[in-house]
């Protein structure tokens, strides 16, 4: 029989050992061959890996011995490269333990450095996040003073979410063809809480997840920092492969698969409505819960919005269905608010959890959310022509001044997946910066080491004069040409 209990398994509590295999190390590395000297090098890729991100903070390095026969080097080697990053502060050394990743004093992690983004005057195309205008913050602000005036004498929590703030979202998933009562919504404090709580209640350390390849990174660093064991299926420019994502539900069995089918990051991809009913099919086979992330779906710049995923689903067959959202990409991301769709009992639950985290949102967030909700109808449209025209900019720069790359024209969303026909990306977004544009490498929305090298993840959500000028930037900084990927350069903290 299928396990569809929605709370945690009894076996799900045990920890697992946070470590990082010799082999899926040496994978993420150069070839230390020919490099002089190669401990340096070494040293530096993996200062980098821990740096992005993608080797976690307090994982246990593989043992010497171990790291170089899998690289095929000499164990002084390792013992050197070790040496060097313990000497910087990336690997501290436990007794009798082994070696374990750290920070030096002073550094940030780059998933922070992309969110607080640049302290220079480089154009930003590292974030896909529209601003919001002023005059409409203003006079959101002036609607909802008198409201928040009445608040100000409650004791303001709200676990679930305003009551009216959940109406209305659950009222807006009804006007888009899904039936929802207020019961089955939480609002959070964005889609990325909503994320990390589903993530914590619905999975144990060690569980599987189903996730696409490339996808959004923090949902991927959720994942990691959850412990969970993630199995990718591939979307490509023409999108999903059906048949292999309903062989993975079936043979893998996964707790959760996460998907992001509308206007998808950062391919842009728009999953066709046969293929949503088939993977509802096949989730619903393997008791697999759906998480589908919506951030994106009413950016729809060249067809209609599409109604939501679980919609497809025969009458009464959502509740394997999970459905979050934000107003980061419609509206701003610094209003912090977003939601989930869930079966009611799920979502008492994740209150629950949440109460133990963060007690409830902020009232005036909520408010100022309900008033630009109510307005949709009249701000979005406006939202989505500037996208246009900031998308058209992007597109007529990029193959004025660099046509060798390709792409395709996204239905909607807020960027292209551009390539650039060689493995060059880490090196240009290097370089690129020294050119005044802050830009991230495909590989950094891969669920594996190694990949989409040739790949850059262009959003067209700053002003089109901007677009042109970064576009610009990037073809004179190829001109210059290009050395090796920063996986292999020299740090700054190497003499």
């Amino acid at each position: 029989m299928v396990d569809t209990n929605p709370f945690p398994r009894a076996d799900r509590v045990g920890r697992t050992d946070r470590t990082i295999g010799s082999r899926q190390l040496a994978a993420m590395l150069p070839d230390p061959a020919g490099m002089r000297p190669a401990y340096r090098h070494l040293a530096q890729a993996i200062s980098a890996l821990i740096l992005d991100g993608r080797i976690a903070l307090h994982v246990k390095l593989p043992a010497e011995r171990e790291l170089a026969t899998a690289l095929n080097t000499s164990r002084t080697t390792i013992t050197a490269v070790y040496d060097l990053l313990r000497e910087s502060g990336y690997v501290h050394r436990r007794q009798g333990s082994g070696t374990w990743t750290t920070l030096p004093e002073g550094r940030t992690p780059s998933g922070i450095r992309r969110l607080l983004g640049p302290q220079d005057t480089a154009i930003d195309l590292a974030r896909a996040a529209p601003g919001l205008p002023e005059q409409t913050l203003t006079d959101a602000l002036a609607q909802i003073a008198p409201q928040l005036a009445e608040h100000a004498h409650t004791p303001g929590y709200h676990p679930y979410g305003l009551p009216e703030l959940r109406a209305a979202i659950a009222e807006r998933f009804t006007r888009r063809g899904l039936a929802t009562v207020p019961e089955q919504i939480l609002v959070t404090s964005g889609a990325q809480h909503a994320l990390t709580l589903v993530l914590g209640l619905l999975c144990g350390p060690g569980d599987r997840v189903m996730v696409e390849n490339p996808s959004y990174p923090n949902a991927l660093e959720a994942m990691r920092r959850a412990r969970l064991r993630t199995v990718s299926v591939p979307v490509t420019d023409t999108g999903w492969d059906i048949e292999i994502v309903e062989s993975t539900l079936r043979q893998v069995v996964p707790q959760l698969a996460y998907l992001i089918p509308d206007f998808h990051n950062p391919t842009g991809c728009l999953m066709p409505e046969d293929e949503r009913v088939r993977i509802l099919r096949a989730a619903g086979r393997s008791g697999t819960w759906l998480v589908i992330d919506e951030t994106l779906a009413d950016l729809a710049l060249d067809v209609p919005a599409p109604p939501p995923f679980a919609s497809h689903a025969t009458p009464g067959g959502t509740g394997q269905v999970i459905t979050i959202g934000s107003m980061s990409k419609t509206h701003w991301g610094g209003l912090r608010i977003g939601w989930l769709r869930a079966p009611a009992r799920l979502v008492t639950e994740l209150a629950g959890q949440r109460v133990a985290t963060d007690m409830g949102g902020s009232v005036v967030d909520q408010l100022l959310a309900l008033a630009l909700l109510a307005r949709a109808g009249e701000l979005l449209p406006s939202r989505l022509e500037q996208l246009r025209r900031q998308r058209a900019a992007l597109a007529e720069a990029l193959a004025e001044h660099i046509p060798q790359w390709t792409w395709q024209l996204p239905p909607g969303g807020l960027s292209l997946w551009v390539d650039l026909g060689e493995p060059v990306a880490s090196a240009l977004a290097e370089r690129a910066l020294d050119n005044g544009v802050r830009i991230e490498s495909g590989a950094y929305f891969a669920t594996d080491p190694g990949i989409f090298e040739q790949r850059l993840r262009i959003p067209y959500t700053t002003p089109s004069e901007a677009l042109r000028e970064a576009v610009h930037r990037m073809a004179a900084t190829l001109a210059d040409g290009l050395s090796l990927p920063s996986a292999t350069r020299r740090p700054h903290w190497v003499a």
